[in-house]
């Protein structure tokens, strides 16, 4: 089932939100909707320093996520390592990396050419 837009921007806000209270850092949206023949609408990014933070970030996002729109993870990868962990919602997607595998994968720089957003955490200043 396609979300409305007022959907994905719950989606999104609540992602958002939960990555913030577990101290996500440098959260970022990628806007692929103008982006012709992509697997999904949006990417929301953060990256942590360990690979506890990372696990915290993704349970946390999942928990988030279910409380406020009621919608269910459709796929989750990497949550045994940790160095990469990516939650499926079908049109938005969340990478939480460790910090050196978003440095390495460079997901921003792969999609330059998309809309990307600096998600600031409202309750710290701090983006």
């Amino acid at each position: 089932m396609e979300n409305t837009i007022e959907e994905t921007k719950q989606l999104i806000d609540a992602v958002v939100e939960g990555l913030h209270q577990v101290k996500g850092i440098d959260v970022v949206g990628i806007d692929l909707t103008e982006i012709p023949d992509t697997v999904t609408e949006h990417f929301i990014i953060c990256h942590a320093e360990s690979t506890t933070q990372v696990q915290s970030l993704a349970q946390n996002v999942i928990k988030v996520v279910r409380e406020t729109t009621n919608e269910k993870v459709w796929h989750i990868e990497g949550m045994n390592n940790a160095q990469w962990v990516l939650l499926d919602y079908i049109n938005v997607v969340v990478h939480i990396f460790q910090s050196e595998y978003r440095t390495f994968y460079d997901i921003e720089g792969l999609w330059a050419d998309a809309k990307q957003i600096k998600f600031e955490d409202s309750s710290t200043g701090k983006k």
